[in-house]
């Protein structure tokens, strides 16, 4: 691997996450951290929305939701545990690609996340039946006012919300090159998450 250095360059793919994020912090207009989640529903069929991802974690990636939504679902039913995503920066040219398992994270690490959020995000989680139908914006924000009376200007984190921490088994990294011709990086978990694999592929 004598030509993996600049941007590929390191033995731990999860800094060289953090690093290419901190980097397209500077660069990228909005959402920086933006995802696109895929999972598949239990037909099979594929999903894929864009989500916030809040940590890069020593060996993980986490992200927030509503375990009543289609994703959780997906992701804890469907397909029993595994999903993959996509950030791509513009500005720089580059992504990154991951697939793996999922578990939750519930405990004091999405309270103290979910205490940062503003006061209406906080509100919002509750109020929101995040996927179910919903009848008019009136009913939202009637739910909302009913939050707000009833949990007051300090809500705990709801029950039914909080994250889930993506443990790869899979990343990819891809920079753009002159004439479509590609740099990539695919890191693949050893047997019994001993170390990486690190392949170069073809554009």
């Amino acid at each position: 691997m004598s030509d993996r250095d600049g941007i590929f360059a390191g033995d731990d793919p999860f800094a060289i996450a953090r690093a290419w994020l901190a980097e397209a912090e500077k660069t990228e207009a909005n959402d920086p951290n933006a995802i696109a989640l895929a999972t598949v529903d239990a037909n099979g069929l594929p999903n894929v929305r864009m989500v916030l991802l809040k940590e890069i974690e020593p060996a993980a990636f986490v992200f927030y939701t509503n375990y009543g939504s289609a994703k959780a679902q997906e992701i804890e039913k469907d397909a029993e545990g595994k999903a993959a995503f996509v950030m791509h920066w513009k500005s720089l040219r580059r992504q990154i690609r991951v697939r793996g398992t999922v578990t939750r994270e519930e405990g004091p690490q999405a309270d103290s996340y979910y205490a940062s959020r503003s006061l209406k995000s906080r509100v919002g989680a509750w109020a929101s039946r995040q996927s179910q139908p919903l009848s008019s914006r009136g009913a939202l924000m009637a739910e909302v006012a009913k939050v707000t009376a009833t949990h007051g200007p300090n809500p705990s984190r709801p029950p039914f919300w909080g994250g889930f921490r993506i443990d790869p088994v899979e990343i990819e990294f891809w920079a753009d090159g002159p004439f479509r011709l590609h740099d990539r990086y695919r890191w693949v978990r050893g047997e019994g998450k001993n170390g990486w694999q690190v392949i170069r592929l073809n554009p």
